[in-house]
């Protein structure tokens, strides 16, 4: 189920930066602005989606620290 979270905004992100990549105006700096939205997006996504599946399988599980041994 978790998987399905990162496909479908996977999905939402290349769809955005395909709307960028046709909607963008026509001019010198074209490619400079497709490239710098499509950059922008991927890098965006990578982070949430490396963050987003750490918490999901940590490789230090969390122990309480404030654990007290009984004293008799």
């Amino acid at each position: 189920m978790a998987f399905l979270h990162v496909v479908f905004v996977g999905l939402v992100i290349a769809a955005i930066a395909a709307a960028a990549w046709f909607l963008t105006p026509r001019g010198k700096n074209q490619v400079l602005i497709r490239s710098s939205v499509t950059l922008t997006l991927i890098c965006c996504y990578l982070m949430w989606a490396i963050t987003y599946l750490a918490q999901l399988h940590p490789l230090i599980a969390p122990r309480k620290s404030d654990l007290r041994h009984a004293e008799y």
